[in-house]
């Protein structure tokens, strides 16, 4: 399906700090940069790349498989969704608790296949490409469970509030697994966004290594689409103390769009993405943060790197991208 005006589908619809899950990607994409220059350097940035992706893999969710790195976890909410008739098992904890809660999930995952798609190479050279691609489908294999019909996305497994009253090994929780969905009646345009961004960019990661499952990604990416427009924590008041939509859903559009043509390469989603630029903003300097809550940094170094047939169209974004300045700096002024 496709973002067209006459299709039925839609793009469902916090606090600003980041949390140890987010801080954990921003180190794994200055660690896959430096390690660009690790002979030279006296630290050892590809031990750090190495940590950092293990660090996933204590914070997987569900039933973990035989080769486990991390061997004081084992296997943890088997029965998350059960009392929605959903199987949610999967995915990843968001940081010392026991909740997974999707938007930060979504934009670690489309960060974690950004970086294999940029430096695939170097993470090769460093021995951590495979560790990398089974953190991706770690994610994306809970994104198609979650994505149980074309529009309805469960967002959260758990109650934030319960949960932090009672701190323990996951294995042994007892807290409410209480799931929360969007839909059409309970819109969350941010999360969807979001969503398809990171099955679109983990749809290229895999395109060459599993076609198939590449193309599954991109079958869930292309279902959103952009009619019942909202945010999803006005949707779902319970994710509101934890992950706010402070920024709005605008970005989340625009940012779906962008990753949905890289993986496509479909005009069609260029072209959203031009036609929206003032409306849904994204083209101004006053960037001042790149999260989980605010992808137009993120967007404006892509448009900047699109050889597009309506150059002045996109240069609204790529003149704002401030190309001159490397991602690395970004990234570290955003994240810490």
């Amino acid at each position: 399906m496709t973002m067209d005006k006459r299709q039925q589908h839609q793009y469902y619809g916090a606090a600003p700090k980041p949390t140890r899950f987010a801080k954990h990607w921003c180190l794994l994409l200055i660690s896959i940069f430096l390690f660009l220059n690790t002979r030279t350097l006296a630290f050892d940035y590809g031990d750090a790349l190495r940590k950092s992706l293990l660090y996933f893999e204590a914070q997987r969710s569900g039933r973990l498989p035989y080769n486990q790195r991390v061997t004081w976890r084992h296997h943890s909410g088997l029965t998350d969704g059960l009392e929605q008739g959903v199987d949610l098992v999967g995915g990843y904890y968001d940081a010392g608790d026991h909740v997974k809660f999707g938007l930060p999930m979504a934009f670690t995952v489309t960060m974690l296949s950004w970086n294999v798609i940029e430096f695939q190479h170097q993470i090769a050279v460093a021995g951590e490409l495979e560790h990398a691609l089974e953190a991706i489908k770690w994610g994306t294999d809970y994104f198609i469970k979650a994505h149980t019909s074309p529009n309805v996305l469960w967002a959260e497994v758990g109650d934030g509030d319960t949960d932090h009253y009672c701190w323990q090994r996951p294995e042994d929780m007892t807290t409410s697994r209480q799931a929360y969905k969007i839909d059409e009646n309970n819109p969350g345009s941010d999360l969807a966004g979001e969503t398809t961004a990171a099955m679109a960019a983990a749809s290229i990661v895999f395109k060459g290594t599993n076609p198939h499952y590449s193309h599954l990604l991109l079958h869930h990416a292309q279902q959103f689409g952009d009619k019942y427009r909202g945010k999803y924590d006005e949707s779902m008041g319970v994710v509101k103390s934890y992950y706010a939509s402070v920024s709005g859903y605008e970005d989340e559009l625009l940012w779906g769009a962008m990753w949905l043509y890289k993986a496509t390469g479909d005009d069609k989603y260029l072209e959203y993405v031009i036609g929206n630029a003032h409306c849904l903003g994204g083209i101004g300097w006053a960037m001042t943060e790149f999260s989980w809550d605010v992808k137009y940094a993120g967007l404006q170094i892509m448009a900047s790197k699109v050889k597009a047939s309506k150059p002045f169209q996109l240069s609204l974004y790529a003149s704002s991208s401030k190309t001159g300045i490397l991602v690395l700096e970004i990234f570290i002024g955003f994240c810490f």
